[in-house]
């Protein structure tokens, strides 16, 4: 399709709304403001290191102060704080919304009572993969948008984490920004997922990946191997599988890929499928997981759905999860949909004692 002849997100976001001719609107001017979010987010990225010396990002790479860290623990770059304030400022005047909340704020963000509040809340990672900044991998902001519930949107009160806490599945938007080589953003409205790039030249995001599919079928998986002392046996079973190759039981070649950011990873598989697990171990048993459902696993989970792959926790799918928490964490399985189903089926059968244990497998001390 010729450049002149593609669409803006403001246009496909409008013939989108022409399928609900009672639509308010609403939604796309929310969505919008959340890809001027992204593009003022992508301009700070793109500076680097350059940042002090062109006086643009406020040294945005470093740390707000030495050993901070955010409400997960976790290590915190200024880059982090100033995306989660772009996404809060940018979407906090707009009426749209009756809450927001974020990796980066312990509790839900009110909107101030001078604004006028909406009837959506907004969820965000502002900056993820932030960690792999300094060696100039791909890096992105992931985002859902729910219904905020009646009564909220009714009395006018302030939101509480339990609003926040709905099943992926009542998602009405979600998608996520990708800051590469070029920047691009990826959304699904709840009829498929389409792919905008950024035009430095325009300022706007055109329409240039329409109808995203994810194949059904991959030999490609991706896994971070240093944890596989900690993985239940299912997992184990799956990768021994995919790295045995055409002389095991699969009878086909796999390639692994591991690159440490979600939004990285999921770009990945919606481009030329595969899949991707960063399951529950044994690692930490206070933790169920490492990837937080509300802002990371349910929007990435509801794009890979919608363009037609399936999204787990390798036990139950992840769209029907039921949150309890605002920060809970949980392990993930996504992707080519074949793949993902196979190792849920893993997860559900009677444990296989040569997996579980080493002593009786084909070469272990005791032979079956």
């Amino acid at each position: 399709m010729p450049l002149s002849h593609r669409w803006t997100l403001t246009r496909y976001l409008i013939e989108e709304r022409r399928r609900f001719p009672q639509a308010s609107g609403d939604l796309n001017a929310l969505l919008l403001d959340v890809s001027i979010a992204c593009k003022a987010i992508a301009r700070i990225v793109s500076f680097g290191g350059l940042g002090d010396s062109l006086g643009n990002s406020l040294g945005a790479f470093a740390a707000p102060e030495a050993g901070a860290v955010n409400v997960q623990g976790e290590a915190q770059k200024r880059v982090n704080v100033i995306g989660n304030e772009i996404f809060i400022r940018m979407n906090e005047w707009n009426g749209q919304l009756a809450g927001m909340a974020s990796e980066e704020l312990e509790v839900p963000r009110q909107i101030p009572a001078s604004h006028q509040r909406g009837k959506y809340l907004l969820l965000f990672d502002p900056l993820d993969g932030s960690s792999n900044i300094d060696v100039d991998v791909s890096v992105g902001s992931i985002f859902s948008v729910l219904r905020a519930p009646d009564e909220v949107v009714q009395s006018g009160r302030d939101v509480t984490e339990a609003d926040f806490l709905q099943p992926g599945a009542a998602q009405v938007a979600a998608g996520y920004a990708i800051y590469g080589p070029t920047t691009m953003l990826v959304l699904s409205v709840g009829n498929g997922v389409a792919g905008f790039t950024l035009n430095p030249n325009l300022g706007e995001f055109v329409l240039t990946h329409p109808s995203i599919q994810v194949p059904a079928d991959t030999q490609e998986f991706a896994i971070n191997t240093s944890n596989s002392r900690f993985w239940e046996p299912p997992v184990k079973r799956y990768v021994d599988e995919c790295l045995a190759g055409k002389a095991g039981t699969r009878c086909k070649d796999f390639n692994m890929r591991w690159i440490a950011s979600l939004v990285a990873e999921a770009h990945r598989i919606l481009m030329r499928g595969g899949v991707f697990l960063c399951p529950r171990d044994t690692k930490d048993p206070q933790r169920p997981g490492r990837l937080r459902l509300l802002y990371e696993a349910n929007p990435i989970g509801f794009v890979i759905e919608q363009a037609g792959g399936r999204s787990s926790t390798g036990r139950q799918p992840m769209l029907g999860v039921k949150p309890t928490a605002l920060h809970q964490r949980i392990g993930v399985v996504f992707g080519s949909r074949h793949e993902v189903e196979r190792i849920e089926r893993y997860h559900h059968e009677p444990m296989n004692r040569d997996v579980a244990n080493p002593l009786f497998a084909e070469r272990g001390l005791f032979r079956g």
